[in-house]
């Protein structure tokens, strides 16, 4: 008999936002397409929900500069392994964010950006890390 593998755990995306049809658009692609999802409007709640997602995706333009910062500093120190989508219309601002510290997990998505796009960009940064462990 073969052992069996474990099951992999479903794919969980934290959204963050103030644009509430973005969520709501973001969020139905998703989960149509089979993904877990959690969302805010409120920067300061990003960590608390990219802790124990599998990624997170953030649309910047949407706060302060110090603000996304801030809480992109926090998600990678409380989720390091979770891919990070930053969803923006100026990609070279972020890009700097993006370097070669955090290990390819920071993605700079250029807006418009269709709710696919993201969702192969998380794939995408997903299967490229070594087998998750589960909890």
């Amino acid at each position: 008999m073969q052992p069996t593998q474990p099951k992999p755990r479903p794919l969980h995306v934290a959204i963050v936002s103030k644009n509430a049809e973005t969520l709501e658009g973001l969020e139905a692609y998703l989960r149509g397409a089979g993904v877990l999802t959690s969302s805010t409007r409120a920067i300061a709640r990003a960590a608390e929900l990219g802790a124990s997602a599998s990624a997170l995706v953030l649309f910047p333009d949407d706060y302060t500069w110090d603000g996304a910062v801030a809480a992109l500093t926090k998600c990678r120190t409380q989720n390091p392994r979770a891919p990070l989508v930053l969803v923006t219309r100026t990609p070279q601002r972020f890009e700097a964010l993006a370097g070669p510290d955090d290990g390819a997990l920071t993605v700079v998505v250029p807006k418009p950006a269709w709710s696919w796009t993201i969702l192969d960009a998380i794939r995408a940064h997903i299967d490229d890390e070594p087998e998750r462990e589960s909890d």
